[in-house]
């Protein structure tokens, strides 16, 4: 694989400046004329976003929990590729990784797979001589994780800068840029981070190139891409992810590394092999993401600023198992695409938009239409909402005999899962890991024929399946499970 500059941007802790420095720098970059590939450790779906704005590129996510650490450094060079920059945003603290599960899925984890050097941001808001013990702990914690620069983060004065600067001199760690407080550079939050970019596009674009123009002027960009320039070369035998490769080897409905992290319950080996008249992505009709050839089945793909949540992955392999995709915004479309034969429906924000959603009746009934005439249906979170009765009262789809609602209690975390009732997306026993990320409930949770079998962090049923609806809060990736994007083309092309 070709060597990428690249560099990991991390903090001591959330709420450090992550995201704002690591936004400055993708449009500082951008700016000098540099292709950057923006990614975003986690399944965060909002900072990506931002990231993608200010690189005009697809922003992707490297989370070795749901796809497994194998897959980390393929996607990463999949989402690089022709790049001469690759800066990947932190998750959480640097050594902050998944419940339980020592390092897997941190920053710190995600760089040591990408041999990639860290660039910590520490909020010096609050203190002085203090940060060199600070950086020490956190350069020494792990000696394969490399921090070879220090970014400080909202300095009050001259003198403030002076005192740190003095301190770090003893750390052995350089500093490579110092920001000012700027409250020009914050973007809003709501119940679940930050809004969308979807969502204020104007502000975002003006929040994005305040942070490429803060950062440009206290950071060393220089000294920083020579930083960037010293990564070794990633992995032997981590070539690019393919996403057609990737739906020519799925096993049906199954995961490509569950094997590997075996869970409870039953064999995946149940049904799913391709069938007569499946379709394959090695035919005359293969074809990109950008929109319906010929005799491809189309799978409309829910998007707008109701329906944020999707990774670019997802997409691609739709397009790689031979659909035709076509992106529509149910807040404004009043018909599905033409000719639609399969229907996903990823995550957002529905409760900010139920009126506007509700009040788009022809598109409601449309999508009611195609459930019931059994084309697949995959839904997830918000889709999984859109696709009930009512939600805080107002008239959905009504596909799903179920009632949503907001609620007070934030439901985080990861998940690993299991399919228990074969359906349009899953055989029966597929295992994957996922991640539930709501402040939603539904009343049922779950149907006469549930989705998942959850078993982190308790043991559960979830989700619904009916004629060809699979829908459930669980959010997945399907890079991880390929399977799962041939198995609703397949069904879509009938």
């Amino acid at each position: 694989m070709v060597t990428i500059p690249r560099l990991v941007i991390a903090a001591p802790a959330s709420g450090s400046g992550k995201t704002t420095v690591a936004t400055g720098l993708m449009a500082a970059f951008t700016r000098r004329g540099l292709a950057v590939s923006p990614h975003k450790v986690g399944p965060d779906y909002i900072d990506p976003g931002y990231h993608s704005l200010a690189t005009g590129r697809a922003g992707r996510n490297l989370d070795a929990y749901m796809c497994g650490p194998d897959l980390v450094a393929p996607l990463f060079a999949h989402g690089a590729r022709g790049c001469d920059l690759a800066i990947i945003e932190g998750v959480m603290g640097l050594y902050d990784g998944a419940s339980g599960q020592g390092e897997l899925a941190s920053t710190a984890h995600v760089a040591k797979l990408l041999r990639a050097p860290v660039v910590l941001v520490v909020d010096a808001s609050s203190q002085s001589r203090s940060v060199a013990a600070l950086v020490h702990g956190f350069a020494s914690w792990d000696p394969e994780v490399r921090i070879s620069g220090v970014i400080l983060n909202k300095v009050g004065s001259d003198r403030h800068e002076m005192l740190l600067r003095d301190a770090l001199d003893e750390s052995g760690v350089p500093v490579m840029g110092v920001l000012r407080r700027a409250e020009q550079v914050a973007t809003p939050s709501r119940h679940l981070g930050l809004v969308p970019v979807a969502e204020r596009r104007g502000d975002a674009v003006a929040a994005v190139a305040a942070m490429g123009a803060q950062v440009s002027g206290g950071c060393d960009l220089d000294a920083l891409m020579a930083l960037a320039r010293s990564a070794p070369r990633s992995p032997a035998g981590s070539g690019a992810w393919d996403p057609v490769e990737a739906v020519r080897g799925a096993v049906g409905g199954g995961d490509a590394w569950d094997a590997a992290v075996p869970l409870p319950g039953p064999s995946r080996n149940r049904g799913s092999a391709p069938g007569p008249g499946s379709r394959t992505p090695d035919g005359p009709e293969g074809g990109g993401p950008d929109g319906p050839g010929r005799g491809r089945p189309v799978v409309a793909v829910a998007g707008g600023p109701a329906f944020t949540f999707s990774y670019a992955e997802h997409s691609e392999l739709l397009a790689a198992a031979g659909a035709g995709v076509v992106t529509f915004d149910p807040l404004r479309d009043v018909a599905l695409p033409e000719g639609t034969r399969g229907l996903v429906i990823g995550g957002g924000f529905p409760e900010v938009y139920a009126p506007e959603l509700s009040a788009n009746e022809p598109l409601r009934k449309a999508v009611a239409d195609l459930a019931a005439a059994g084309a697949p249906v995959a839904a997830e979170c918000a889709g999984l909402l859109y696709l009930s009765r009512s939600l805080d009262g107002l008239p959905m789809c009504g596909v799903l005999d179920a009632e949503g609602r907001m609620s007070k209690r934030l439901t985080l975390g990861y998940r690993e899962a299991v399919a228990i009732t074969d359906s349009a997306l899953a055989a029966v026993g597929t295992r994957l890991r996922g991640h539930e990320f709501h402040r939603t409930v539904l009343e049922p949770g779950a149907g006469s024929a549930p989705a998942w079998g959850m078993h982190l962090p308790e043991r559960r049923v979830e989700g619904f399946v009916q004629q060809g609806v699979h829908a459930s809060y669980l959010h997945t990736h399907w890079a991880s499970a390929p399977g799962l994007p041939r198995r609703v083309v397949e069904r879509a092309a009938g």
